[in-house]
């Protein structure tokens, strides 16, 4: 069937689309024909026909066909193998892969009668036949496409916007608070509205509508009414991302952030270690007159942040991860427990308010770290060391 519909600047049409969805014209023009096809087979069509369209673009030309699947006998069920199956109360698949089928002429022709039409044609391929015109498709095409050809672009953009998004998860993007609803803070980021839930925010920091934030894509789900883009102010990997704004060497991998502890709101401990001689991680994470990091502690709204220098050696590793705390001794012991000895005066610091510096480094180094003064340790019974505990009886 061959066929003209008035389609007056349609190429400039899909094209002004496709720039303002982000969707190809390709995409968008197989969605068109799809929807012709579907209006087609609404009106003039039976059950299990499959219809195609092909729409040229440039002279607005239409044609449509009907596909169908060539089979021979070994690939049909017989009336009496149909009749077994029913008996057995077995429900039979048109279209399973590598079994028999139910006939159906709408989709199905024999190769008999398919070579009758196109003479070397084999099992297996499909016969495609023009379909003869219908002097009232035009318009009733118009109205059923116009419908289909809305949902079909609607859904190509989720799906665009769904790609792109997945894309970005773990990577930082900017965002203005729209509006607050439930606890949850919607944001504006582009293409769609973002969800930074209540259990991703950090504790004490407040939002705004028109108020503009960094965030972390932390994961893009597919739903039925489009993607959900959840974002996160709270993960630690905020905190690295950041920092991979700020300071070059990390973008080029001459410095890298090892490890990174974070109670979101107060306090955050990253160890960072130099992968090329002559460079000093503490100092390019810091920043001339410690500009890096006050760029990224003012993103945080001020939150505290502890750059550590990691270490192989676990004892010198724990011992920078209580900065700012001097340490006396670290002792290893077994089940990757660690006693640590500061000074008197350094107790506190060490500890930290509430736990919160031991229990950063613990979670940074990934040790059970005990810290005692002097006088403590000397009272407490002795704990064998690792190595004591890994030496040989004699």
């Amino acid at each position: 069937m061959q066929s003209n519909i008035d389609i007056k600047n349609f190429a400039s049409a899909i094209a002004q689309i496709a720039e303002e969805k982000g969707i190809s014209p390709e995409k968008i023009l197989e969605t068109i024909e799809m929807a012709i096809a579907a209006a087609y087979k609404k009106e003039y069509g039976k059950r299990g026909q499959i219809i195609k369209a092909k729409l040229d673009p440039g002279t607005g030309e239409l044609k449509l066909w009907q596909v169908k699947q060539v089979l021979d006998k070994s690939m049909v069920y017989t009336e009496e193998e149909l009749e077994k199956l029913k008996e057995k109360g077995k429900e039979i698949q048109e279209d399973e892969e590598g079994k028999k089928l139910r006939f159906n002429p709408e989709k199905h022709i024999m190769a008999e009668e398919a070579r009758k039409i196109k003479p070397k044609i084999k099992p297996g391929e499909e016969l495609e036949t023009a379909l003869e015109p219908k002097g009232d498709y035009g318009r009733i095409a118009a109205q059923t496409a116009k419908q289909v050809i809305t949902q079909r672009i609607r859904e190509s953009e989720r799906e665009s916007i769904f790609d792109e998004y997945k894309g970005k998860e773990g990577e930082i993007i900017s965002g203005i608070v729209q509006r607050i609803e439930g606890g949850n803070v919607f944001m504006d980021i582009g293409k769609t509205l973002g969800i930074l839930p209540r259990e991703e925010q950090v504790p004490g920091e407040f939002y705004r509508p028109s108020q503009r934030l960094k965030t972390l894509v932390l994961k893009v789900e597919q739903t039925p009414k489009g993607p959900l883009i959840f974002l996160s102010r709270s993960y630690p990997k905020l905190v690295s991302k950041l920092f991979e704004l700020e300071v070059p060497e990390l973008s080029a991998g001459q410095i890298q952030i090892k490890s990174i502890a974070r109670e979101a709101g107060s306090r955050t401990k990253i160890a960072v270690a130099s992968t090329v001689e002559g460079i000093d991680p503490i100092g390019a994470a810091v920043g001339q007159r410690g500009t890096r990091v006050t760029a990224v502690i003012n993103e945080l709204g001020g939150e505290k942040i502890d750059i550590i220098e990691y270490s192989e050696d676990p004892e010198k590793y724990i011992a920078n991860a209580l900065s700012p705390a001097k340490v006396n001794e670290v002792k290893r012991l077994p089940k990757n427990k660690a006693q640590v000895i500061v000074p008197e005066d350094q107790l506190s610091l060490a500890i930290g308010k509430n736990g919160q510096n031991v229990r950063l480094a613990a979670k940074l180094t990934g040790w059970k770290i005990d810290v005692r003064g002097p006088a403590e340790a000397a009272q407490a019974p002795e704990e064998k060391s690792e190595e004591e505990v890994k030496k040989p009886k004699k």
